[in-house]
């Protein structure tokens, strides 16, 4: 008498099987999931029988099927980690994106998903397709973008500017106003910039035919998040000179004891003509940022904003709508209540602005 075969039973709760059944969809999602179903149909297995035994869906059995005879192989052509992209591989694709193409042969200075496959293949010996390099990629959160240009931050005395802004940002009395300015170019040609489009589509923005410039001059409260601003035609000294006077204005003499307006070093901002007027407006006081440092002044986000939400791929035909446009922004979306840039605290900045509060507590 043949001995009956024991049975196992394990007793799952149902909450803590759909947890199971996420992990393991997870853990096969792509190749190796339509690797199995592709095995078991060639079995003679049902489209049925094959979503029990695999706990998926029978549309996913049918979708792997159709990809088969479509010439598709699922191990080159599924998504996510899954399709092959296992830790060594991407140790491998990571370290050859640290490093420039020229590094191994390539004639260009960026990486395209082609070059990267075919590298990988010369390197590793590993055959795969410019897509599934891409779909790695995206696995990875890697994401095919535009580059931003950077100056050098290298100002011998970067630390105590920045010090003393900070420490300005952080010991500012209810009689002291501390103000970041900057200029805006307002341009009639629009800039260019991403937005939904059908696919096969490309949305066109018209060229004015001659370009227009406006400059906008504007500061901004780091304590409220307002901007006071002035727009001119050119970008002069006379420009920032009619900013001083808007803030000047905006903060009367029995409420204000000192202002502090945080520039750069623009050309205008150091003009004689704004030395001359700064001496006869002894509240005001101009903070300079150190050179090549526009990360240091939050007002550089709100005119990043500006851009993003007005001038990109805009339609206006005639200047002076745009800048009404620009205005009508600047009076509806406010206030922005924007943090410190993190280079006010690294470690440097942190131990330099420890310093001057004990200097001023023993000058007290």
């Amino acid at each position: 008498m043949s001995a009956v075969p024991s049975r196992i039973v394990i007793d799952i709760p149902a909450a803590e099987q759909v947890r199971l059944r996420k992990h393991l969809r997870r853990a096969r999602w792509g190749g190796w999931l339509a690797l199995h179903i592709l095995l078991l149909l060639a079995q003679q297995r049902s489209p049925t029988a094959i979503a029990d035994w695999l706990l998926c869906s029978r549309s996913t059995v049918y979708a792997a099927a159709w990809a088969w005879q479509q010439g598709c192989r699922p191990w080159e052509t599924a998504s996510g980690l899954s399709a092959g992209l296992t830790p060594t591989r991407q140790r491998s694709l990571l370290a050859l994106l640290k490093k420039a193409p020229s590094v191994y042969g390539w004639c260009r200075t960026r990486w395209s998903c082609a070059a990267l496959a075919e590298t990988l293949e010369q390197r590793c010996g590993w055959r795969v397709s410019a897509e599934t390099v891409r779909r790695w990629l995206h696995a990875l959160d890697w994401r095919w973008k535009r580059t931003k240009l950077a100056a050098k931050d290298n100002d011998p005395d970067r630390v105590p500017k920045l010090a003393r802004i900070r420490l300005l940002w952080e010991c500012l009395s209810p009689r002291q106003a501390l103000l970041f300015a900057d200029e805006l170019d307002i341009h009639l040609l629009p800039k260019s910039g991403y937005q939904w489009m059908k696919k096969g589509t490309q949305v066109e923005v018209m060229t004015p035919g001659q370009n227009e410039k406006r400059y906008l001059a504007g500061a901004w409260d780091g304590r409220t998040g307002q901007v006071h601003h002035r727009v001119w035609v050119r970008k002069t000294n006379g420009l920032f000179r009619a900013l001083l006077e808007a803030v000047e204005a905006a903060y009367p003499a029995h409420r204000y004891d000192r202002i502090f307006v945080v520039v750069d070093n623009y050309k205008i901002h150091k003009a004689q003509a704004v030395q001359r007027w700064l001496a006869s407006h002894p509240r005001l006081e101009l903070v300079f940022l150190p050179t090549y440092c526009p990360k240091a002044n939050p007002i550089e986000r709100l005119f990043g904003d500006t851009h993003d939400k007005v001038t990109r791929n805009h339609t206006r035909k005639q200047i002076w709508r745009l800048v009404e446009d620009v205005k009508r922004h600047l009076a509806r979306n406010g206030p922005w209540c924007y943090r410190l840039s993190e280079i006010y605290f690294s470690a440097e900045i942190t131990a330099a602005v420890q310093r001057l509060k004990t200097q001023a507590k023993a000058s007290a």
